[in-house]
């Protein structure tokens, strides 16, 4: 059961989803102009991310997303997935596992399917989550990446 984008839910109806896929984000389109500002950014100008004549000598071709860019999308596209009513807050606590499973090639288009594995209680007002993520690239079988991403989610009144 896959769920309508940015829907709001009730936090029995998101522990319902535990097991199945919550959603699939929306296709990011990965060109030159976000890997070059992403370079910027981290300031990780290796030539395979930045230099198209070098990097097309390579056996990819062409230049490629840094990995830890396409793992930086997924804030774009969990937002498009429900949230829940009465969370005030939601923070990234980490990853159990991150595997960058194929490169991403400039101008490829990626976008993320997220399945609830785990949503329990720390403390009163307080949960986490796992979810796995898969990052699929537009037209190949392997996946770009695949992961077990936690979150912390806070309910209560808004500061």
């Amino acid at each position: 059961m896959t769920l309508p984008s940015g829907k709001t839910i009730s936090r029995e109806e998101f522990e319902a989803l535990l097991g199945k896929e919550m959603g699939v984000s929306d296709w990011f389109t990965i060109d030159q102009s976000r890997i070059d500002q992403f370079a910027d950014c981290t300031e990780d100008h290796q030539f395979i991310h930045v230099d198209p004549e070098a990097a097309a000598k390579t056996p990819f071709g062409s230049t490629i997303a840094h990995g830890f860019l396409t793992l930086s999308m997924l804030s774009a596209m969990v937002y498009q997935m429900p949230s829940i009513e009465g969370v005030v807050m939601g923070v990234n606590y980490g990853f159990e596992k991150v595997r960058f499973v194929s490169p991403v090639k400039v101008g490829a288009r990626i976008r993320a399917r997220f399945v609830l594995a785990a949503f329990d209680e720390i403390r009163p007002g307080e949960f986490q989550s796992m979810m796995d993520v898969t990052v699929e690239i537009e037209g190949q079988e392997k996946p770009a990446l695949v992961a077990q991403w936690l979150g912390r989610r806070y309910f209560g009144e808004k500061a």
